[in-house]
């Protein structure tokens, strides 16, 4: 049982920390103007990626739980290998748009098929009180990725230009699709109608335990509003930066101390599934807070405080998807998984447009803080929920004996009731 973990959370760091390994991110939308698009043309293609991965969220969740998740973990890599070569090779608005598409296409692969991969070995070998703990890891780990790849792009491009950062960037993507080959997976893919395998089967399947679960459909909101709000908020870290005073050759400091605060929040996810709900809600408005009043500051002392919040933020994304996988309990782990990931690009786009709103009446440090507010509402409902009369009717494996008070031990499904 042991090796079997240790094997699955080998296997998984390798892959989330390859899979944030591309050398393209920090210098594509360079690549993009440098060819002569215009503003509005690579807005188009930000659009055109953030739109493939919505649409194909949820079929490929279902396809997760049809065919073999371990292949799609595979395959996903292998189409973002096309993407960056061709991108380099035929630079051009439509290579650019189809390599958007393949990247999206890539991401609804392994979005649901990774955590019900992981969660399902684990359970198999008794061990699914580790997830937490072991994707938390993963998440630290892919930040390291997107850390490495920050500092390896500069030397890259100097030395062999877009080219250089290009072909790295396949070559890592083989590596990802190699180390996929590693996950063990005993699952028996479902493929017979007649059980509820094909593809609308699945889909009502996973449908209906969102409906009439309540602890999967709160838990699927939670995940949705947790991820999506700060999510979208990194991306307008750098322009948070600058408002501070910072000169831009100083930016990109400040950005990695940001993102290791979101790796450290990653890492305490084991010490913090203990957390109920009133824990997870205080969790939830303490980082707020904190994000609020750094934003306000304006001091460039204050992105040590904007680091804690994300590192909170990160910590309680972790934990939401550990309720999440916790809670289902019916044979569409990854389609449920994908509705959930469904809603939360649905949000992220949403909160885009709130920032832009906000950006412009209240400049980029009001923005901030406003859109703090739907964690606190969040968070208070979470906190009366903690204090209600629990549902007895709690998703998961029966345990001996129910535990006492707020706390949730870990491993044990988690009782999230619906707000």
């Amino acid at each position: 049982m042991v090796n079997t973990s240790r094997r699955i959370a080998a296997a998984l760091y390798a892959y989330s920390l390859l899979d944030d390994l591309v050398l393209l991110y920090p210098v594509y939308a360079l690549l993009f103007a440098g060819t002569g698009l215009s503003v509005w043309q690579i807005t188009s293609l930000f659009i055109i990626w953030s739109g493939s991965s919505l649409v194909l969220e949820v079929p490929s969740g279902i396809w997760a739980d049809t065919v073999s998740r371990r292949l799609l973990l595979i395959a996903g890599p292998l189409l973002t290998v096309v993407a960056f070569a061709s991108w380099v090779a035929f630079p051009s608005y439509w290579v650019f748009a189809l390599g958007f598409l393949l990247w999206g296409l890539k991401g609804a692969l392994a979005s649901g098929a990774l955590e019900a991969l992981v969660y399902e070995e684990l359970e198999r070998v008794g061990a699914e009180d580790r997830y937490g703990t072991i994707m938390g890891r993963a998440s630290a780990a892919g930040t390291i990725g997107v850390v490495l790849a920050m500092a390896l792009a500069a030397p890259a491009l100097a030395f062999g230009g877009y080219a250089a950062v290009g072909v790295a960037s396949a070559v890592v993507s083989l590596l990802t699709a190699a180390v996929a080959a590693v996950f063990p997976e005993h699952r028996k893919p479902i493929g017979d109608a007649r059980e509820g395998g094909s593809f609308t089967g699945l889909l009502r399947a996973g449908t209906l335990e969102v409906k009439r679960v309540p602890a999967v459909r709160s838990a699927v909101v939670t995940v949705a509003v947790v991820a999506a709000i700060w999510g979208a908020l990194e991306e307008y870290t750098p322009l948070l930066i600058l408002g501070t005073g910072v000169p831009v050759a100083g930016v990109p400091l400040f950005e990695l101390l940001v993102w290791a605060g979101v790796a450290a929040g990653g890492l305490l996810t084991g010490r913090a599934e203990t957390l109920g709900r009133v824990g997870f809600g205080a969790l939830l408005a303490a980082s707020a807070a904190v994000l609020a009043a750094a934003a306000l500051i304006r001091h460039p002392a204050a992105m040590v405080a904007v680091a804690v919040a994300f590192g909170g933020f990160q910590l309680a994304t972790v934990l939401a998807d550990v309720r999440l996988q916790h809670a289902i309990t019916g044979p569409a782990r990854a389609t449920v998984t994908s509705l959930a990931g469904m809603t939360t690009d649905v949000g992220t786009i949403a909160v885009y447009g709130c920032y832009a709103v906000l950006a412009t009446a209240a400049g980029h440090q009001g923005a901030f803080a406003l859109l703090c507010i739907p964690y606190l509402v969040l968070a208070v409902r979470l906190v009366r929920g903690g204090r209600a009369t629990r549902s007895p009717a709690v998703p998961g494996p029966p345990a001996a004996s129910e535990p006492s008070g707020d706390t949730v031990p870990a491993g044990s499904p988690a009782p999230v009731q619906e707000p």
